[in-house]
C-alpha cells in the first residue's frame, strides 16, 4: 500500500509487522503490533485501515510444571486494524467466528474474498463449525453445522455487523448438519445493484442484497 508494506508472521502470538519501502534497498520496521491469533490474508480498508481474517488462538501450558508452552487454535479471526500511526499499529475490531475448525476458503484464496468499502459490504464463504455443549477438552474439534456466506456490513466505527447468511443446502440438510455435498459448497460471491449472487458448483442463487430474501435459484 504506497511505500508501506505489511506482513504477519505467526508462532504464539500474531505480529503485525509495518514495513517502510521507500527504499527498496534499505527496508525496515517501522512498528509492529502482537495479538493472539494470526492473519492468513490481510486486505486494504483504505489507505490507514486494514481487514485481517486468519484464526485465533490461546497459548496454554502443556505440563503441569508450567514449562512448555503450546498454542491452540480456535476458531476464525475478522480483525480491522488501524495502522495510522506506523509505529503503533492497533486492534480496532474483532470478531471471532465458530470454534475449532471453523474455516473459508478465502483464508487462501483472495477470490473468495468479496469485499466494496463504499458501502460497507463483506462477504466471505465459511464452514462453521462449534463444540458441542458440554464438551470442556480445549483440544477438541467443533462439528459441521452450516456451510454458506456470511454476509457484513462493516466500518471503522462499528466494526463487523453480520446482516446474515446464505446457504446451498437445503433446509432439511442443515437441520441435520448434512454437509458432505461439496457441489452445494459455495466457494464465490459477487453483487450487482442490489442483488447478492452466490455460486457453488451446482447452484446459482440470487438473494436481496441486506435483507438476503432469496429471489431465485437455479441448478447449474
Amino acid at each position: 500500500m504506497g511505500e508501506r508494506g505489511y506482513i504477519v508472521t505467526y508462532k504464539e502470538v500474531d505480529p503485525l509487522f509495518v514495513i517502510d519501502l521507500k527504499n527498496p534497498k534499505n527496508p525496515y520496521v517501522l512498528g509492529q503490533l502482537k495479538i493472539p491469533g494470526y492473519s492468513d490474508y490481510l486486505h486494504p480498508y483504505d489507505e490507514n485501515h486494514l481487514i485481517g481474517i486468519g484464526k485465533d488462538t490461546e497459548v496454554v501450558t502443556s505440563n503441569i510444571e508450567g514449562e512448555e508452552n503450546i498454542v491452540l487454535p480456535k476458531g476464525m479471526k475478522m480483525a480491522i486494524f488501524d495502522v495510522s500511526d506506523v509505529t503503533k499499529p492497533k486492534e480496532l475490531h474483532k470478531v471471532v467466528i465458530g470454534d475449532v475448525g471453523t474455516s473459508s476458503e478465502a483464508l487462501y484464496d483472495h477470490k473468495a474474498f468479496l469485499f466494496n468499502k463504499k458501502n460497507g459490504l463483506l462477504v466471505l464463504p465459511i464452514s462453521l463449525a462449534e463444540i458441542p455443549e458440554g464438551v470442556e477438552d480445549d483440544r477438541s474439534y467443533g462439528e459441521n453445522v452450516f456451510q454458506g456466506v456470511f454476509v457484513y456490513r462493516v466500518d471503522l466505527n462499528k466494526g463487523f455487523d453480520l446482516k446474515g447468511r446464505v446457504t446451498h443446502y437445503s433446509a432439511e440438510q442443515v437441520e441435520q448438519a448434512e454437509f458432505h455435498n461439496y457441489t452445494q459448497t459455495i466457494r464465490r460471491s459477487l453483487y450487482m445493484d442490489d442483488v447478492l449472487y452466490t455460486l457453488s458448483q451446482e447452484f446459482i442463487k440470487a438473494n436481496q442484497l441486506w435483507s438476503l430474501k432469496e429471489i431465485k435459484a437455479d441448478k447449474l
